[in-house]
C-alpha cells in the first residue's frame, strides 16, 4: 500500500493535539501542505486512517500529568495494528480568549478538563460569569471568535488560527501541566536518542509473584522503568494487561535479550514501539 504524508489529530483545528502534530513535524523536518493536516472526531479515526494508509502519522494522547491516562488510547494501540514511531511532550497552557474587554465577557466556554483546570483563576477573576462545557478548548475558541461576549479558555497556538485576542496567558492553576502524546506510524524517523520502548505484557497465569516474574527481567538487567499500567483484558474480570515505557530501543542490548525472554514467559506480549524520547 502506498501511504500518503500528512497526519490526523483529534479535531477541531486548534486542539493540544493539533499543535502536537506541528510540533512533531518541526522535530522531523516536514512541512505538510494544505489539507495534509486532518482533525477527525475521534480517536479511533485518526488510528484507522493511519491503517487505511490517508495519511502518515497519527497523533494521539496516551497521558496527561494532571488527568492522567487517555483509556481509549491505550486500548487502540493494544487492539489495532498500528505502531508508535515518535512521542510528543507538550506543555499544557491555557488562556483566556475573548473579542470583548474582561468586564463585558457574559459566559466563558471551554472543554469540562480545562474549565477544572484553571478554576482559580476564574474564582478569582469571574466570580459568578456562566460556564459553558463544549467539545474541546478550539471550539470554544471558535465559539468565542462568533460570540464577542464569550470568552474561551484554550491555548495561544487556538486563538493565533481563530483570531481571537488574548486576555490572559497561563491561567492553569497547575503551571506544570503536560500532555504526552503519541505519533502512530509505520516508519520510525531516524531521530538521536535516546530511545524509549512501549509494550504491552499479561502474565501467563493469574497467580502471586507473576508480574514480579516479568518485573524483575528489566531490573536485573538495569533498565529503567518510566511507567506501568494495568488495564482490563475485557475478557476476564480480574485479567490485566500490563502497558510498560522502559528506556533502551527493542533491538538493541540489553533490551532486546529482554523482550526475547519476556515473549516465552507471557500469555500476551506486543511491542508498541521504539522510538526517541521527547524531553519535552
Amino acid at each position: 500500500m502506498r501511504r500518503r504524508s500528512g497526519a490526523a489529530f483529534l479535531g477541531p483545528e486548534g486542539t493540544f493535539s493539533h499543535e502536537a502534530a506541528v510540533v512533531w513535524a518541526k522535530k522531523i523536518g516536514v512541512i505538510w501542505g494544505q489539507g495534509e493536516l486532518k482533525g477527525v472526531e475521534d480517536l479511533s479515526q485518526v488510528v484507522a486512517l493511519v491503517k487505511r494508509g490517508e495519511v502518515g502519522a497519527g497523533v494521539v494522547p496516551v497521558e496527561n500529568s494532571i488527568e492522567g491516562s487517555v483509556h481509549l488510547t491505550l486500548d487502540l494501540l493494544w487492539e489495532e495494528e498500528v505502531q508508535v514511531v515518535g512521542e510528543v511532550i507538550l506543555p499544557i497552557h491555557h488562556c483566556l480568549l475573548s473579542l470583548s474587554p474582561e468586564r463585558e465577557i457574559m459566559a466563558i466556554a471551554s472543554h469540562p478538563h480545562a474549565l477544572a483546570q484553571c478554576r482559580r483563576f476564574l474564582e478569582a477573576r469571574f466570580p459568578g460569569i456562566r460556564r459553558i462545557a463544549l467539545s474541546s478548548t478550539a471550539e470554544a475558541a471558535r465559539a468565542a471568535s462568533c460570540n464577542p461576549h464569550w470568552g474561551a479558555i484554550a491555548s495561544s497556538f487556538a486563538a493565533r488560527i481563530y483570531q481571537v485576542p488574548v486576555l490572559y496567558r497561563n491561567i492553569e492553576d497547575y503551571p506544570e501541566n503536560k500532555t504526552r502524546f503519541f505519533i502512530l506510524g509505520y516508519e520510525t524517523p531516524p531521530l538521536p536518542g535516546p530511545y524509549k520502548t512501549s509494550l504491552v505484557v499479561s502474565p501467563l497465569v493469574n497467580r502471586p509473584g507473576s508480574l514480579y516474574e516479568i518485573l524483575k527481567e528489566f531490573a536485573q538487567a538495569g533498565i529503567d522503568l518510566t511507567r506501568i499500567e494495568s488495564r482490563p483484558t475485557k475478557k476476564e474480570l480480574g485479567e490485566y494487561l500490563f502497558y510498560i515505557d522502559c528506556v533502551g530501543a527493542a533491538g538493541e542490548e540489553p533490551l532486546k535479550s529482554v523482550l526475547a525472554r519476556l515473549k516465552e514467559k507471557t500469555r500476551l506480549f506486543k511491542v508498541l514501539g521504539s522510538y526517541a524520547q521527547d524531553r519535552g
